[in-house]
């Protein structure tokens, strides 16, 4: 009979930094990690400081697979803001012609860095009614003000 070992997969550790040391991982689900990242603001192209953001979380997302987690990795993309308003008026675009310009060059560089892409990417402009909702029930609850 043929004795088999089995593995213990890697135990991945990350700096916590509020104790300021380094820590085994746990997640909250067995088996499972979720990751949430604030993506572009894509009003402009990008540049490296966008880069070194996406290729760090590229880096867990695919350390985080390669030991055996389902990850579920979601980056937004904030669509519209006063910049993006801003620079489609100067350009004579529509915001969303403007925005989604520099999503999809952004798409373009990240594809050459050869990153995964996430596993769901929101658009802020689909999800406005939610956000006003919160908005306003945060606002109702005194956590908040509107600003004149």
């Amino acid at each position: 009979m043929v004795e088999t070992k089995t593995k213990t997969p890697p135990q991945l550790e990350l700096f916590n930094l509020t104790t300021k040391k380094k820590e085994p991982f746990q997640p909250r689900m067995k088996g499972k990690v979720g990751m949430y990242v604030c993506g572009v603001t894509p009003y402009d192209l990008s540049h490296i400081g966008n880069a070194c953001a996406y290729i760090t979380f590229d880096v867990l997302y695919r350390g985080s697979k390669i030991i055996g987690y389902e990850v579920e990795y979601v980056r937004n993309f904030t669509d519209i803001n006063d910049k993006i308003i801003k620079r489609a008026n100067e350009s004579g675009q529509t915001v969303t012609s403007s925005s989604s310009r520099f999503i999809n060059e952004f798409f373009l560089d990240m594809a050459e860095l050869q990153w995964l892409p996430p596993t769901c990417e929101p658009r802020v402009t689909d999800h406005i009614e939610h956000i006003i909702e919160l908005i306003t029930k945060i606002i109702e609850n005194g956590k908040a003000f509107a600003m004149e």
